[in-house]
């Protein structure tokens, strides 16, 4: 994939002095001469073992050793580091360094990945979902409640945080069964974004209920169904339901 990154990008990606523009720039970076360069050791590094593993395991191989070696204070700072990659590092390095107590609190774990979920880069935003997922996942009801403010926020990257964590299916991440079996429980995050107007988190709305309409076609046809009637006219609900629908057969 590097040979079509410019020598000079490619350059500033891996002294951690750039950041990425699309996957092809990901997929290029050697993430263990990145975390050389924030000084961790060699041997530790060497026992990620990161040239076999896969690119989301990179990371969150990556992120623990961060966080198990770097003080509260030191992983703070790389949120505001040039790289996205080593930010992505922090995202799970600040879940890492919470205390065992905090990695079992959904509202913890939310607090601690905002500023990640927040992030200017697609691609941190990305890792913030993913390095909170399997924790909220397994406390479904506490994650939804402390998600349902942020549907709300004025911040349309928190707003798509709160839908894209919770996908029933997701993308490079494992499903979440319960709501494969029953999406209802999410409805308090789906139900404000009926009007959504930004076009990134319509969309998040739009792949949650498509992931639900392979399991649960009924629900998601149902739900469009009651959205449309009470806002006929809205150009949010409308391209929501379209892309909600698409792969129903025959399309709603």
């Amino acid at each position: 994939m590097s040979m079509n990154i410019p020598p000079a990008h490619l350059a500033a990606l891996q002294e951690g002095t750039a950041e990425t523009r699309h996957l092809a720039d990901m997929l290029a970076i050697d993430m263990a001469r990145l975390l050389r360069r924030l000084g961790l050791p060699p041997e530790e590094i060497s026992a990620l073992d990161l040239q076999n593993q896969g690119f989301v395991a990179r990371m969150r191989r990556a992120g623990a050793l961060l966080g198990s070696l770097h003080s509260e204070g030191e992983i703070r700072a790389l949120q505001s580091h040039a790289s996205d990659t080593i930010r992505g590092f922090a995202a799970y390095a600040t879940i890492e360094a919470l205390h065992e107590e905090a990695r079992q609190n959904a509202s913890e774990l939310c607090r601690a990945i905002r500023p990640f979920a927040a992030d200017r880069h697609f691609g941190v935003r990305e890792w913030a979902w993913m390095a909170v997922r399997p924790a909220l996942a397994a406390r479904l009801a506490e994650a939804i409640d402390t998600l349902t403010p942020w549907v709300r926020d004025t911040d349309p990257n928190i707003r798509r945080f709160a839908i894209e964590v919770l996908r029933p299916r997701g993308v490079w991440t494992r499903h979440i069964p319960a709501l494969r079996r029953d999406p209802s429980p999410i409805l308090p995050l789906l139900n404000p974004l009926q009007t959504e107007t930004h076009k990134y988190v319509q969309d998040s709305v739009a792949n949650w209920l498509n992931d639900a309409g392979k399991d649960n076609p009924a629900f998601v046809i149902t739900l469009c169904q009651s959205w449309r009637t009470a806002q006929p006219d809205h150009p949010g609900t409308l391209r929501i339901c379209r892309r909600a629908q698409r792969r129903l057969k025959p399309p709603v």
